[in-house]
Order: structure tokens, then C-alpha cells, then sequence
């Protein structure tokens, strides 16, 4: 059966007819499949307590419309009829709507809806409407949101790991943002322990100037140049400022605790301008000294001996996190003493939930995947309240970067691994952010700096920027011509965008602000750049094959409004990315 293209009109609220459409064709798709679902309730073909989640995707192939619906064939069962009867009657029972030029089925009982080309242009001007703000929501409300990412050991100059981990990280935060919720961004400085000790007698080497290949060389010691420059900074009797301290060094080569206290400063500094050359800032950075200092390592120990979640075994103090899912209990405290490094994790944890975020994400390294369970366990052995499941977690998997088709893997700076400057210093911020966060966190990923620093099509921070850059060439050459966007013009010639690509785009552009939901909603960023290659592609593929600079004012003008549509979700999605969007490549 073929609904044809008469329609009636909804009343609005004043009570006349109005034809209004929905921002979003796919919920004005559903609303309308929801009216005929509560129709045929009511005529006693469906049970009164169906309510299903209705899915409307764009169709795979144009000859079968824009959007389809599997409605009819969820149904089908409880309406006790075949899935093309059910959706015979649920397209007789759709409600008119200028949005919609037509419906069929398809196969066992498809519904597709073919959209009204004025209708479905109308997004253009959504979107010119809106500007920045198209695709922005407020589902969020203003819940507070917590995101701990990167969190480096202030030991060495931030890694291509690290990299990985602030790109992630940053634009989860932008995309969480962007649907209304309030977001902090915290560092977490892993700044005592054997890993600082470290660090404190290798700068007390390289004062003394004992080399890295010296055989008294310290056994766990950290190699990089870096080391001499901290050493040389701290004989100089330099004065660094990280964060919440500055430190002025003692120039003391035999005063430990000063070398690790300039150290640390030394390298926290040092991070902080690598995040901000990568666009990354953050509003808490939290010591895990300040743990113990403040008591509330020690105070978890004493409320989880006291829950009864604890023994004693061969002198060491344990935790039965396997009655908290774990595959077996932890130790806290080591026989030789000191707690092992969950516990601090534990406490750093009840202090986030403390200061009232419910909820909380933690982007880090797969490497971390097995402190999950035993995190989660120690939280739930506290009787706080707090979630079984809390807190929530990103893990990405580790990158290689590549050179001409081979590894690299050494920076002479840091001494063993690829550090984030040298990929910022070789292809710049905007492609090493786009990179790093373009696949899916659970994958591994290799970084080609060959790619990423080629101008085609092949790379895709450029294809995406380029797209952008398109279209700011075609308005300025439109207004060389003396041709001035006409709004007016434009929203009257809607209808002459009947070409597939044209169409296509629409489409695409249309489907913007349910992608930005989707994104945040799986903590999944790269969901955008995929949407930006998509964009990009078919935008490409529309202007090579469909002229803009036309005579014909009411097509040109149409046209312009499409390409200005691109321009602006182009720039929307590249900044939620942390990357630009040039005017002119």
C-alpha cells in the first residue's frame, strides 16, 4: 500500500493549521509511527501495553527511500498478524505531514518514508540558525560530571600514550559538554612512591655526573636527556611553578628530599606545556601525596578494617575484594609495610564520590584494566552508598607510530619512548589530535607521521578541514561575483535540491545532533570523526558533480545554503575534536 503526497495538516496551538516540522526528521518520523501505533491501540489491533522502542534508520539505498522502520515486523507477534499486513494498517493510520512525500513496504515489512525535499532542507536553516550551537543539547541538565584522564607520573616527558589518553579524554569532555552536563577535568599525579624515588636518585646521579651507562647508574633509573636538564636546573638554583606550589631549588646535591621535591615540580611543569601546545587544560590536579598527608589513605584502611572486609595472612593486611567480583583478595598492605598502589586509588576514589560526582569517567590505559575490578571492590567494601559499577571507565589501547613504513621508537629526549611533542613538533596539533582519537579506544592504532603530514584525501584531518575551506572558497568567490547569499531566496528554492548527492547531504547533515547524543551517551569520541569522514565524503563527491555557481539565482542560492550548512557542522564536529577549522588550505 502507497500513501500518496496529499496531507492534512496538525493544529498548533492556536488552533490553526500549521506545517512545523521537527528539527529532526527521525523524530518526526517517530512521532508519527507513535500516533499510528496509539491508533491501532486503540482499535484493539495491538494490546493496550505495547509501548516498543521505535527505531527509524536513514535507508542503506536511496531507491528505498530516506528513512526506514522495522516497526511492523517487532510487532507482529503480539498484533497476531504477518508483518505486512501490520504494516499496511500502521501506514494507513500515519497522520498527515508536509514532511513526508510519500511511504511504501518493502521486503517483509519495511516502512519507508521518502522526505519531502523542502521539508527535509529546512535542517539547512536549522543549522545557519543555530551556528556554534546546532547539535548542542541540555539532556544533561547541569549534572555534574567528572573526568579523569591522562593523570601521568611526573617521571618523564608525556608520551604518544599519554597523547592518546588527553585526546580521548578532551573530547569526551567537549562532546559531554555539549549535551548539557557540567564537566571537570581532573589530573591525577601519581607524585609518591617507588616510581618518584626513582626519579629523585637519578637527578642525584647526573648531579654527580655519573651517566646513564655508568655501572652506578641507579637500577631502576630514568635515562632521557631530560634528567640533565633537571639536574642542571637544580644546581642552577632555579625556581619552577607547578600548579598549586612553586619550588625553588636548594642547589643541595646531597639534599634528597629537595632534588625530589624540584623534580617533581620540574616535571609537572614540563607536562603542563605539553598539554597546553595539545590544547588541553584541566580544572583539578590532584596529588596522591596529598592522600596520605590529609589522612585519608589511612582512614580507608581503618573503615575497611573495621567493615570486616579485611584479614591478616604472612604478615600482610589483604582485602576480600572476592566478595566484590574480584578472581581473588588483594593485598593492601605489604609484609615489608607500605600500602600497595590500589589502596590510594581507593581512597583518591571515595574523595571524588565525597565531593558529589555521581558520576565519574576514567580515561586511561588498557594497562589499567586490572585495577577495574579490584578499584570497584574496595569502593563497594566501604559501604558508602556508592554504586556497585561506580566509576565508569575508558581504556585505550596502545599506539605505534610509523615512519616510512617503519617503527619508531625511540625519542633522544626521553630516552625510551615517542613523546607527544615530537609528534606535535613533526605533523602539529590539529593532525595528532584528530589521529589519536579517530579509532575506537579499545583498539590498537598505528600513528603514520607520513600520512599525517600528506595534503590528500587519503589524510583525513586534511579531507575533513578541507571540506571546510571548500566552502568558505565558494561564498568568497560567490561575493567576488557580486552573488550575496540570498536567506530569503534560498529558503524559497528548497525544493530545486533533487539531486541524490544533494539529498544525501541532507540527510547526513540532518542526523548531526542525534550523533552528538550517541557519542557521548557510549563515551565514544570517535563516533565524530567518523561522522566528519562522511560529511567530508559525500560533500566532496557533491561539489565535484553538482555546480553551485550557477546563473540561476534560485538554484545558487539553494545551493550556497547547503554548503554553508556543511561549513557550519563541519566546524561544529572538528571542535569538538580540540581541531580547527581553516578558512583556507
Amino acid at each position: 500500500m502507497l500513501r500518496g503526497a496529499q496531507f492534512k495538516t496538525w493544529p498548533n496551538a492556536s488552533g490553526q493549521s500549521s506545517t512545523t516540522i521537527d528539527a529532526s526528521m527521525k523524530e518526526t518520523i517517530t512521532l508519527l509511527l507513535n500516533t499510528a501505533l496509539e491508533a491501532l491501540k486503540a482499535e484493539g489491533a495491538l494490546p493496550v501495553g505495547t509501548q516498543p522502542d521505535i527505531r527509524v534508520d536513514a535507508a542503506r539505498d536511496r531507491a528505498h527511500g530516506d528513512y526506514a522502520s522495522n516497526l511492523a515486523m517487532m510487532l507482529a507477534k503480539p498484533a497476531g498478524m504477518k508483518p505486512r499486513d501490520l504494516a499496511e494498517r500502521l501506514i494507513a493510520a500515519l497522520p498527515a505531514s508536509s514532511a513526508i512525500a510519500s511511504v511504501e513496504i518493502a521486503g517483509p515489512g519495511f516502512i519507508n518514508f521518502f522526505v519531502n525535499t523542502s521539508a527535509a532542507g529546512e535542517v539547512l536553516f536549522d543549522i545557519l540558525d543555530a551556528g556554534d550551537e546546532f547539535g548542542r543539547n541540555r539532556d544533561g541538565a547541569g549534572q555534574k560530571v567528572q573526568v579523569e584522564f591522562v593523570s601521568a607520573n611526573p617521571t618523564g616527558p608525556l608520551h604518544v600514550g599519554h597523547g592518546r589518553g588527553a585526546a580521548v579524554g578532551d573530547s569526551l569532555c567537549r562532546l559531554l559538554e555539549a549535551n548539557g552536563f557540567e564537566v571537570t577535568r581532573e589530573f591525577y599525579y601519581n607524585d609518591a612512591g617507588a616510581q618518584i624515588d626513582n626519579l629523585a636518585l637519578s637527578v642525584a646521579a647526573r648531579i654527580k655526573g655519573i651517566e646513564p651507562n655508568d655501572p652506578a647508574w641507579p637500577a631502576d633509573g630514568y635515562r632521557g636527556e631530560y634528567i640533565q636538564d633537571v639536574a642542571r636546573a637544580y644546581m642552577q638554583g632555579d625556581t619552577v611553578t607547578a600548579d598549586d606550589r612553586q619550588v625553588t631549588a636548594s642547589a643541595n646535591p646531597d639534599d634528597m628530599d629537595a632534588i625530589r621535591a624540584f623534580a617533581v615540580a620540574w616535571l609537572r611543569h614540563e607536562q603542563d606545556l605539553d598539554l597546553k601546545a595539545f590544547g588541553v587544560g584541566f580544572d583539578v590536579f590532584f596529588l596522591e601525596s596529598n592522600l596520605y598527608e590529609s589522612g585519608k589513605v589511612d582512614a580507608t584502611v581503618k573503615r575497611l578494617i573495621e567493615g570486616g572486609h579485611t584479614y591478616e595472612s604472612d604478615g600482610a593486611l589483604w582485602l576480600k575484594t572476592t566478595d566484590f567480583g574480584d578472581d581473588k583478595d588483594r593485598v593492601m598492605r605489604k609484609r615489608e609495610g607500605g600500602y600497595t598502589y590500589f589502596l590510594p586509588d581507593v581512597a583518591y576514589h571515595l574523595d571524588k564520590w565525597q565531593r558529589g560526582f555521581t558520576t565519574v569517567i576514567n580515561e586511561q590505559g588498557a594497562d589499567h584494566h586490572s585495577t577495574v575490578t579490584r578499584v570497584r571492590a574496595g569502593l563497594q567494601a566501604l559501604d558508602t552508598g556508592i554504586p556497585k559499577g561506580w566509576p565508569d571507565y575508558v581504556l585505550h589501547q596502545m599506539v605505534m607510530v610509523t615512519r616510512s613504513g617503519q617503527e619508531v621508537k625511540l625519542s633522544k629526549r626521553a630516552g625510551s619512548y615517542v613523546t607527544l611533542r615530537d609528534l606535535i613538533d613533526e605533523v602539529g596539533r590539529d593532525a595528532t589530535r584528530y589521529f589519536l582519537v579517530s579509532r575506537a579506544a579499545t583498539s590498537q592504532m598505528t600513528f603514520d607521521i607520513d600520512l599525517a603530514r600528506s595534503q590528500s584525501s587519503d589524510n583525513p584531518v586534511y579531507y575533513a578541514q578541507y571540506a571546510h575551506a571548500r566552502v568558505c572558497s565558494v561564498e568568497a568567490k560567490a561575493a567576488d561575483n557580486g552573488w550575496a547569499f540570498d536567506e530569503t531566496l534560498a529558503r524559497a528554492s528548497l525544493h530545486l535540491l533533487e539531486d541524490a548527492r544533494e539529498r544525501d547531504l541532507i540527510n547526513r547533515l540532518g542526523s548531526w545532533p542525534e550523533t552528538v547524543r550517541r557519542a557521548a551517551d557510549q563515551r565514544e569520541p570517535q563516533q565524530i570523526a567518523l561522522y566528519l569522514q562522511e560529511l567530508a565524503s559525500e560533500f566532496h563527491t557533491c561539489y565535484n558533480a553538482v555546480k553551485v555557481m550557477v546563473d540561476d539565482a534560485d538554484l545558487r542560492n539553494a545551493r550556497l545554503a547547503l554548503g554553508m550548512a556543511v561549513r557550519q557542522v563541519m566546524r561544529n564536529g572538528l571542535d569538538l575534536l580540540g581541531v580547527s577549522a581553516p578558512r583556507e588550505m
